[in-house]
């Protein structure tokens, strides 16, 4: 834990802490789009998410029981994803959580837009666009721990699903919100308001 604490402490951030953007919610409008403009980054073409993930620092060392817990814990929990037609980041992000599947056997579910909405409301987060990605007990639907705003790699959203797990089972929850605070931001570019739904 010491080693991945490390590694995440020396890490550059693409996004502003989630305490840090909760306040930004309080701050002026233009304190608050200054804010969101630094710290999310709306892709709409595969070059512009691989250059934003290639500024994203990547968790290479990890605690001793890493894998061994993840697979461990698989029957206990699921990763839920929300995600939007056309959203590149959201197929990114979903291609890695099948990866994590299959490596650990983590159930991964997408969301419908207005759940995962409600859901971001409640745990007092931006609403910034999709992907989000959260875990869960699969016993307890209110209980959940961001692991992803945006898209990231592997193996952060691995540690991070490590970190939920762990949180969602007595560890101290401050040291997990300091170690996965940071999150890349990198997301979908929202789809344009048709004249249909002006009207409405």
């Amino acid at each position: 834990m010491r080693r991945l604490s490390s590694t995440l402490a020396c890490g550059v951030s693409l996004l502003a802490p989630l305490m840090v953007l909760s306040a930004s919610v309080l701050a002026q409008p233009a304190d608050r789009d200054v804010a969101r403009q630094a710290a999310i980054h709306p892709v709409s073409t595969a070059a512009d998410m691989r250059l934003w993930l290639s500024r994203v620092p990547v968790t290479r060392d990890f605690p001793p029981d890493f894998e061994t817990m993840l697979r461990s814990q698989a029957s206990l929990y699921v990763i839920e994803m929300s995600t939007a037609p056309g959203c590149l980041p959201c197929g990114d992000l979903w291609t890695k959580l099948l990866a994590l599947r299959g490596r650990y056997g983590w159930q991964v579910r997408t969301l419908r837009q207005d759940e995962a909405a409600l859901r971001s409301g409640r745990l007092g987060l931006p609403w910034v666009g999709h992907p989000v990605a959260w875990v869960r007990p699969l016993a307890d639907p209110d209980r959940t721990v961001p692991i992803a705003i945006g898209t990231d790699h592997g193996a952060n959203i691995a540690r991070n699903a490590w970190l939920a797990a762990r949180m969602l089972t007595g560890a101290r929850a401050a040291v997990g919100v300091r170690a996965m605070s940071k999150f890349t931001g990198i997301v979908g570019v929202r789809a344009p308001v048709s004249s249909y739904d002006k009207e409405r």
